[in-house]
């Protein structure tokens, strides 16, 4: 099944419906099929063998997801964050491309490309003669690089296939109410991104498009728009939140709350929950080479860990949940063997909705599908699954392997730690070292000592960081994830002291 045929049962069934809300722009579900079918003619009158695209979003990415899909070609959304080089060295990755640039980027995408401006394009789509070509199920529809902070990016293939088994297998055909309406203001580089538009047209929801992050503008745009679900990271989460207190305000239509992206806080989730006892808050985990997510935690499992007095209960409020349908788990040791209950491993996961296909590279599935994600995790007794970070992320201090979550779940829970991200330095004796770098809560100037001492009472010494430095912030990607090599780089340049 082609992803173009989405778009076709969302217009069959929702003539006259908005589907997109950007800016001023407000499309239906008609204009937005139009615009594919019109969109698809650009691209083949071009032809170029592959979409990329260099902008903000918006009502760009639905439209060029489904024109590229109806002109048979992949769609690569590339980081307008990254600078002129680094864009223009994945724009040589890809094979002949048309390059959709909005005018802001056009400096960065520079000469040497065939390209069209993002309003150019959306006008042209409004008058070509449309394209309507049905994709194999098995071609590539959409590339999307890694985020490429340890290492190259990777370009994760996804095939129509993988993205729409995710949709069919998640989400109920025009389910939505009339009323319903989503706030979107994940990248469009990112699969989050790409899974939002599929997903939210498919159901039936309006698209309510937030192109750049404002805490106090998302606030306003969901009373607005009466925005109804929204996903969030936990950067835009922590201050939204804040906004909410300081503006003793809530989100009176607002029924579901996703997040993900990276770890939240366990604190700042329960002030979430306390903050707004009527939203389903929903935590999503997934990976680019999944097609999005491959586990939740429900709304019903947040309120039942929130309240529960079963410490193993409770714990499942820093859980990713359990399997989405379709999805199935394991968890490996080294030598592959397949883990229990409570053992930590790497995380395989095997479904329809996985690539695990890079371009260059090809498929890393093992012979019976699995793919290995490189997460450190482990599932409990009822089957919720434990994410503890990266496998890169693990540090060896005289020869022990440490997760730096299981510290990190201590640290914040500090009374004066508002984030935290633990990582290894290298040292001389030891190997490595845990250094613990802490974003403390606003007016307050925690102790080393005492901050130390904290992870101690937690932990066995051998968890307890070495050092402990403070930042004002963590340095994280678009999607919120810490960029630990850069915490890492920049603590081996300087020079080490003990706490």
């Amino acid at each position: 099944m082609s992803i173009s045929l989405l778009l076709e049962m969302a217009a069959d069934a929702g003539t006259g419906r908005t589907a997109v809300v950007c800016d001023e722009l407000r499309l239906t579900t008609d204009d937005l099929n139009r615009l594919a079918d019109g969109g698809a003619g650009v691209v083949a009158a071009s032809g170029a063998r592959h979409v990329a695209y260099v902008g903000t979003g918006g009502a760009m990415l639905p439209v060029l997801l489904f024109a590229a899909a109806r002109a048979a070609v992949p769609l690569t959304p590339l980081n307008y964050r990254l600078s002129a080089e680094g864009l223009r060295a994945l724009l040589d990755r890809l094979p002949d491309p048309l390059v959709v640039v909005d005018d802001e980027y056009r400096d960065a995408v520079g000469a040497g490309y065939r390209s069209i401006g993002s309003a150019e394009f959306l006008e042209s789509a409004g008058t070509t003669d449309p394209v309507v070509e049905f994709a194999d199920p098995d071609a590539v529809a959409v590339v999307l690089f890694t985020s490429g902070t340890t290492s190259k990016p990777k370009a994760v293939e996804l095939t129509h296939a993988n993205l729409t088994s995710y949709i069919t297998g998640t989400v109920e055909f025009a389910a939505a109410e009339p009323q319903d309406a989503a706030l979107i203001c994940v990248p469009p580089y990112h699969i989050a991104g790409v899974s939002a538009a599929l997903s939210n047209l498919y159901a039936g929801r309006k698209m309510v498009y937030l192109r750049h992050f404002d805490a106090r503008q998302w606030v306003r745009l969901a009373a607005d728009e009466g925005v109804t679900s929204a996903t969030v990271v936990p950067t835009m989460l922590d201050r939204i939140v804040a906004v909410l207190e300081a503006d003793n305000t809530t989100l009176p239509t607002l029924r579901t709350l996703a997040y993900g992206g990276s770890k939240v806080p366990l604190p700042l989730v329960r002030r979430a929950l306390s903050l707004l006892p009527d939203v389903g808050f929903v935590n999503a985990y997934g990976l680019t080479e999944t097609s999005s997510t491959i586990a939740v935690l429900t709304p019903a499992d947040h309120r039942a860990a929130l309240t529960a007095t079963d410490e193993t209960a409770a714990r499942r409020l820093g859980s990713v949940g359990q399997p989405v349908p379709g999805i199935e788990i394991q968890i490996r040791a080294e030598d592959g063997t397949v883990l229990g209950p409570g053992q930590t491993g790497e995380l395989y996961v095997r479904g329809e909705q996985v690539s695990g296909r890079y371009t260059d590279i090809g498929s890393v599935l093992d012979d019976q599908g699995w793919f290995p994600t490189r997460d450190v995790a482990h599932v409990d007794g009822e089957g919720y699954l434990f994410i503890g970070g990266r496998s890169d992320d693990t540090i060896i201090r005289g020869g022990e392997n440490i997760a730096p979550a299981e510290i990190e779940d201590v640290l914040v829970e500090h009374p004066h730690v508002r984030d935290c991200a633990v990582v290894g330095v290298d040292d001389p004796e030891w190997g490595q070292i845990i250094v613990a770098v802490v974003v403390a809560q606003p007016g307050t100037h925690p102790d080393v000592e005492e901050v130390r001492g904290h992870v101690r009472a937690g932990l066995r010494g051998s968890r307890t960081p070495d050092r402990v430095v403070f930042r004002d912030e963590l340095p994280t990607n678009a999607t919120g994830k810490v960029l630990r090599r850069q915490l890492v780089d920049e603590l081996n340049s300087t020079a080490k002291e003990p706490a």
